[in-house]
């Protein structure tokens, strides 16, 4: 298990990690960001699927994911 944390202050909500995941964990959060964009985020009760790929981490233009194993 595997777990993913965001830098929801930066995230510009491109969707491409949304993308990426194989096991579609991530989703837009309802929020708006300090940037007023809604962040990429995990939710707790899915974050137990996470396999720890860094799929999302490598594909980030901005750097805002940190997966760990």
């Amino acid at each position: 298990m595997g777990k993913v944390t965001f830098r929801e202050d930066r995230c510009k909500g491109c969707g491409l990690c949304i993308e990426v995941c194989p096991v579609k964990i991530i989703s837009f959060s309802e929020k708006l960001n300090i940037k007023g964009y809604h962040p990429a985020t995990v939710t707790e009760e899915k974050m137990a699927k996470c396999i720890a790929c860094a799929s999302c981490a490598r594909i980030c233009p901005d750097v805002v994911i940190t997966v760990e194993k």
